[in-house]
């Protein structure tokens, strides 16, 4: 059973965005309504699909060639956007694998869900879940939310988590995704939770990535939501604030698969997932942002690592 630890999310109308984005990734649009065979009863290919960020790109190629290894045809449809975007496409059954988080992805679809640890979130995950929808057994790896500041800045008002926030005496200028202003542990629960000064929220839309780090590193916003497996925290010595309130919700890696992903193909993805460490997914992004790898290379490499291809 699950027992690993480790917390992204929201809602909007944007179904035509997602038809967009999702048909112009492929010759093939896999937003047409249809059965899980093609006109001669093959087969059809499983679309993996992915948000528009580094990491989870690369977790979705990773599932995309252990599938492809296992003689599944794949049509892949990554950077299709955030959870506003996706979201309503794969529970139409558009989308028959993606790469998640525990936490995330549980209040977006139950924002009066409790919390508690990873194992307790997984099971009101499952509960949470469309039919037709299947979460399968999580990863050892999260990519956890934040809230990260400077070394400078945490040194300056003694912060060691974020309640500590409240010692700040200035102003703070936020940075993140739009979507930040929406979330349950965004700015407003910083400001009513624990009375933490808030002047502006900035939007960088990277996830909290090269952007969001290069603007905090300038002083341009003073606190930042980062995930917690990017390598450049560690590199610009950056400090992920604790969360002992656990206002971020446990967030590992899972795998959502629609009805038509077979017991086959659960198992390479179970078995995908049963290797990938939290270590592994830093190591994964650095490839990535460091040395500025692609996401199919660096797939390939540590998949055979693993033994895996």
């Amino acid at each position: 059973m699950f027992t690993a630890a480790k917390g992204r999310l929201a809602w909007s109308a944007v179904a035509v965005g997602a038809v967009v984005a999702l048909a112009g990734c492929a010759s093939g649009d896999p937003l047409d309504e249809g059965t899980s065979t093609d006109e001669e009863g093959a087969a059809a290919p499983l679309v993996v699909s992915s948000q528009a960020y580094y990491s989870n790109e690369i977790i979705a190629e990773i599932y995309s060639q252990a599938l492809e290894a296992g003689g599944y045809e794949v049509d892949r449809q990554f950077q299709i956007g955030q959870r506003e975007v996706y979201l309503p496409e794969l529970e139409a059954g558009n989308i028959d694998v993606f790469p998640e988080y525990i936490g995330s992805l549980l209040q977006a679809l139950d924002p009066e869900a409790a919390g508690g640890t990873a194992d307790e979130v997984f099971a009101d995950l499952q509960e949470a879940l469309s039919e037709g929808l299947t979460a399968l057994e999580p990863a050892d790896a999260s990519d956890q939310n934040s809230w990260t500041v400077t070394q400078e800045f945490a040194d300056k008002y003694d912060l060691t988590d974020v309640a500590s926030l409240a010692n700040v005496t200035e102003p703070l200028i936020v940075g993140g995704n739009s979507e930040l202003a929406t979330r349950p542990y965004g700015p407003d629960a910083l400001k009513s939770q624990y009375g933490v000064p808030i002047a502006e929220v900035k939007s960088i839309e990277d996830s909290g990535g090269p952007l969001t780090v290069k603007a905090l590193v300038d002083n341009d916003i003073q606190l930042a939501n980062i995930y917690t497996a990017d390598p450049n925290i560690k590199a610009n010595s950056l400090v992920a604030l604790d969360d002992p309130d656990g206002i971020f919700f446990p967030d590992n890696v899972v795998t959502v698969v629609s009805d038509k992903v077979d017991a086959g193909a659960q198992e390479i993805l179970d078995e995908v997932n049963a290797a990938l460490s939290a270590d592994d997914l830093v190591s994964l992004n650095s490839e990535s942002v460091n040395d500025q790898k692609s996401a199919d290379v660096i797939a390939e490499a540590w998949l055979t690592e693993k033994g895996l291809i």
